[in-house]
């Protein structure tokens, strides 16, 4: 290996092994080319990327030159274990001067002969990205220097390969996401809906949803939700929490058991995962909704001649985490005039760091009007979230009934008069 110990030849040879040539390439082409580089400065026999995944706390032999069969076999490392592991774990390089059964865990690597291991973290920004390692058929013994100057390659590396990672993840997360909101809503007469999604400007997509589905029994399911994170996680749990409200809304006439199930089932398979939700039933006949809230903010209901207001809807525990819900679910059923709107959203509508969420409570209330649908939508957008990108996801869903005038008379008068009456 030629002599390193220069600052402008270390700067030489990190500009030789990632120059820029090699940024048109995709990620595993990327890799495979600078570990063939790290192979021929460092004079090794073997060069391995081994990436990790924080989701299963596992790394993955992504890319290697001279151990193509860990790629090939899907070999893969749990956190703390083994030579790859603990260098995960302990984010510090280690070198071995022997490979055997006793030093390492893969029979791969002690089965091919290597002699020598040196293997370092690659970390971007403090967030450990994966594990480059190194290793040589005949005795060796890894310097300081050679750790040293490893290092700097794993962290060249490291930042190309987040970038890579962030960049596919997100739009990976924008096309799951886009793939499970409504693209259309059903047709039911006498009503009509719209809805607003915006991403958070610095996190990009999430895990906040809505939806309206038809039921049996002329009924409509009406759902605005919210999963704790954001990326493409929070998307993939959004997208098994939605498909599973779905399913248990068939089987049961009751919102607050609908949300019952769910978060038993959340608690039990989605261990890491909270919701918040707000699920309501409306009554196409009777003109009314039932709510039942898992810990979402109350929706906003407007009629003609009624002031606006939030809605008096008993907020129980979110979904998940297996939350004690020590009084049982509620319900609150709301009446629906001809003419009202009712407007679900997200949090990120109305929270902002450092202000207090009862003023723009009052600005969204304020905002909400008896109008059609995507007039209510552009008006609270305007009033809540202005010119500047929203700084959280934001969901935002309204339904409105009819004006009589407008439905041809559709809708019936109702039962007795039992429901909450807002802002009368």
């Amino acid at each position: 290996m030629p002599d390193l110990s220069g600052p402008a030849d270390r700067v030489s040879v990190l500009e030789a092994i990632t120059d820029v040539a090699l940024r048109h390439l995709e990620l595993e082409e990327f890799l495979g080319e600078v570990l063939r580089r790290v192979r021929e400065l460092f004079e090794v026999d073997t060069a391995t990327a081994v990436l990790y995944d924080p989701g299963t706390e596992r790394l993955a032999v992504t890319a290697t030159a001279g151990m193509e069969e860990e790629v090939r076999q899907g070999t893969t490392i749990a956190l703390g274990e083994g030579f790859t592991g603990r260098i995960a774990a302990s984010r510090e390089p280690i070198v071995l001067d022997r490979v055997d059964n006793t030093t390492v865990l893969s029979p791969l690597k002690w089965r091919k002969g290597l002699s020598a291991l040196l293997g370092v973290p690659m970390l971007a920004r403090g967030d450990l990205v994966g594990v480059l390692h190194v290793g040589s058929l005949v005795p060796r013994r890894f310097t300081d220097a050679d750790t040293r100057l490893l290092h700097l390659v794993a962290d060249r590396v490291a930042l190309t390969v987040q970038a890579e990672t962030t960049s596919a993840e997100r739009a990976a997360t924008t096309a799951l996401q886009r793939s499970l909101l409504p693209t259309r809503f059903p047709l039911v007469d006498g009503m009509s809906f719209a809805a607003r999604y915006l991403p958070g400007a610095p996190t990009a997509v999430g895990g906040d949803w809505y939806d309206v589905f038809p039921l049996p029994g002329d009924r409509l399911g009406v759902v605005i939700g919210d999963v704790a994170g954001h990326g493409l996680a929070a998307a993939v749990v959004m997208g098994r929490l939605r498909s599973a409200l779905r399913a248990y809304a068939l089987d049961y006439d009751s919102p607050a058991e609908v949300l019952g199930k769910l978060h038993r089932k959340v608690s039990h398979f989605e261990d890491r995962a909270m919701a918040t939700v707000s699920y309501g039933i409306v009554d196409l006949a009777t003109r009314r909704i039932t709510l039942s809230s898992g810990g979402h903010l109350p929706p906003v209901f407007a009629a003609p001649e009624r002031a606006a207001c939030l809605v008096p809807v008993e907020p129980d525990p979110p979904v998940g985490l297996n939350i004690p819900v020590p009084r049982g679910r509620r319900e609150t059923t709301l009446d629906l005039p001809a003419g009202s709107v009712l407007v679900f959203y997200t949090d990120g509508l109305v929270e902002r760091r450092g202000h207090s969420i009862d003023t723009h409570l009052a600005r969204l209330t304020a905002a909400v009007v008896p109008a059609p649908p995507d007039t209510v939508c552009a008006q609270v957008v305007d009033a809540l979230i202005g010119p500047e990108p929203a700084t959280d996801d934001v969901a935002l869903l309204v339904l409105r009934l009819l004006p009589r005038d407008q439905d041809g008379g559709a809708g019936g008068a109702g039962g007795a008069d039992d429901s909450v009456h807002c802002g009368q």
